[in-house]
């Protein structure tokens, strides 16, 4: 944190600062936020500028890195140690509260646990944040959460902080708010998590709303929901929004301005559909270009291969396969009723196909993919694998057999961070499956691993470094090299690029393509991207609610759907060009035609 001392140091402490237009809330100006480590500076935030303005909405874009979060937490003086603001100003045009004037407050001079600060965090300029499973107290009721902030700012009795509380829900599209209030966290799905962060960001109405991320981590139909929840509100409230993305789509549905951030710097800005129509730096072009790339199938796969001939063979037979998880007392003797997570799925993957997997949280992929995998058996139908000769039945595998069968199905998952030990070095993670499988051992060993990080794009050269080390684009690529290791048959993928920027996304794709061509391999892709799975796979399995509802051709799917639910999942895909919005007049699906 930095002292009082520290702050009157910075070489523009004090400078006069230039005259902020009426309809200017926030002006940042040359903001420097530094990083000190013990060999050198990283300077996350490098001379950036830009303005937030009433009633309009500025997205600030780039990749993981681009240093877009730290210019939002430098703006509310909330950055991590060692982090600090170096240089700059922010000011903000204060709103009249409590028989006080506006005024103009540099936040920049005031220290970051000073009272003046922590007034305005929440009551001037609120912020939501990507995961509200972090952000939200778990062992707090979300009203107790939304009732402390409004009495820390204003001066109301409980039960008054607790009415708003309900009107905010309402307000929020919380379902039945009067019960919702006394929730946990736990207790709600991610939309509902995120509507319940908004309601507490908007408690005591806010000038300025950043939004960090809010929908990376949501389905593409409760990411539309969010969007417009989030517009409406503005347009009440008359907000300016700071939204921070990398999805260029969102940019397009929901943007004014637009703040393009790499490696620290503003490289562009602009007005949304000058951006998009007439990009200038080379960054933008390449942001825009891997959006587009992935509006479409992808070139490296030839376009007769998109329907499978029926003379290929079946490598992976589901039939009417059920997940049940049974009832269960929790804590406090909290009852959790049995949920049917699959029901009936039935498919056939042929070799050498890929086979997209797409549905909204909780339509049963995940769950599905891990029966596959073996990872969780089935509770009804069957599994039949012939990848290794004779057909054999999941069901029925036990000991050698069972092993046998993992070395051939192999998973990716979704966090590159998370699935990789940091421990181990890349070489000992490589390795690992091929150790336990006895398949080589000393320098055969290292030739085999040195040979699988060059088909993933990486110099062997990089065996004796740990994961930390690595770009998300980089880890995935290195459990890519640990899931092919055994050369396996099939492999599943769940949600393997949703954690990854659009630039790299594409590369990640356009390898695995590469790979399933040499290695003649079949994928079962899961995700909730549907430009993603257009680009990649050949055939798509729509899932609701544990079932399939639609399944064919990719091209059949993604430009001719059948199903209503297809319909609605489809349109409420954000389209990247902002003269094109029509998210807000997505197609719905109705829960009662069931």
């Amino acid at each position: 944190m930095q002292t009082e001392a520290q702050l009157a140091d910075r070489p523009d402490a004090g400078a006069t600062e230039p005259e902020m237009a009426d309809d200017v809330i926030v002006d940042v100006r040359n903001l420097r936020t530094y990083f000190p480590t013990r060999t050198h500076v990283v300077k996350a935030v490098d001379d950036v500028s830009l303005q937030l303005r009433r009633g309009r909405t500025t997205c600030v874009v780039g990749e993981s890195g681009s240093g877009k979060s730290i210019t939002a937490r430098s703006i509310l003086q909330v950055v991590d140690a060692p982090g600090r603001i170096e240089g700059g100003s922010v000011r903000l045009r204060t709103a009249p509260r409590d028989g006080r004037e506006a005024e103009v407050v540099t936040l920049t001079d005031l220290h970051p646990r000073s009272r003046a600060i922590r007034e305005i965090r929440g009551r001037d300029i609120s912020m939501i944040f990507q995961e509200p499973m972090s952000s939200l107290s778990p062992v707090h009721t979300i009203g107790a959460q939304i009732i402390e902030t409004i009495r820390l700012h204003e001066d109301v009795s409980k039960a008054e902080a607790r009415l708003r509380a309900i009107e905010l829900l309402r307000r929020c599209e919380i379902r039945d708010p009067e019960a919702a209030i006394d929730s946990y966290t736990f207790e709600f799905s991610g939309g509902m998590r995120q509507r319940a962060m908004i309601a507490m960001a908007l408690s005591c109405n806010p000038q300025v709303l950043i939004a960090d991320e809010p929908t990376t981590a949501l389905d593409v139909t409760t990411q539309a929901e969010i969007l417009d929840l989030m517009r409406e509100l503005q347009s009440s409230y008359g907000m300016a929004m700071m939204f921070i993305t990398h999805d260029m789509g969102v940019v397009a549905e929901i943007a004014d301005d637009v703040v393009v951030m790499f490696r620290g710097k503003v490289v562009e800005r602009g007005e949304v559909r000058e951006i998009f129509a007439n990009p200038k730096h080379p960054y933008t072009r390449r942001l825009l270009d891997s959006v587009i790339k992935l509006e479409s199938r992808s070139e490296l796969k030839p376009p007769e291969a998109e329907i499978v001939e029926a003379q290929a063979p079946t490598i992976l037979s589901v039939r009417d396969v059920g997940i049940h998880f049974p009832g269960k007392t929790g804590f406090m003797g909290k009852q959790f009723a049995g949920v049917r997570a699959v029901s009936n799925v039935s498919f056939d993957l042929k070799k050498g196909e890929s086979l997209g997997i797409v549905g909204e949280s909780g339509s049963g992929k995940t769950t599905l993919g891990r029966a596959i995998a073996s990872v969780r058996p089935p509770t009804a139908g069957s599994i039949v694998y012939s990848g290794a000769g004779a057909p054999v039945d999941l069901a029925g595998l036990t000991g050698p057999a069972l092993a046998n069968y993992r070395r051939q199905v192999r998973m990716i998952f979704q966090d590159p961070y998370g699935s990789l030990n940091p421990r181990m070095t890349v070489g000992q993670i490589v390795a690992e499956p091929l150790k336990m499988n006895k398949v080589a051992t000393g320098k055969a060993l290292q030739e085999r691993v040195a040979d699988l990080l060059e088909q993933v794009g990486l110099p062997p050269a990089v065996m004796e470094r740990y994961p930390h080390a690595f770009s998300g684009g980089q880890r995935q690529r290195i459990g890519i090299a640990r899931a092919i290791a055994l050369d396996p048959q099939v492999v599943i993928c769940d949600e393997a690029t949703s954690a990854l920027d659009v630039s790299i996304r594409s590369q990640v794709l356009d390898l695995l393509i590469e790979l399933q061509e040499r290695l003649d391999l079949s994928f079962v892709f899961i995700a909730h991207d549907i430009g993603v799975v257009r680009y990649f796979c050949d055939r798509i399995a729509v899932m609701r609610k544990g079932e399939i509802v639609e399944l064919g051709p990719a091209s059949t799917v993604c430009d001719a759907p059948t199903h209503p639910y297809t319909k609605a999942l489809l349109s409420a895909v954000p389209t990247p060009d902002p003269t094109q919005r029509s998210m807000h007049l997505r197609a719905r699906y109705d829960d009662s035609a069931e």
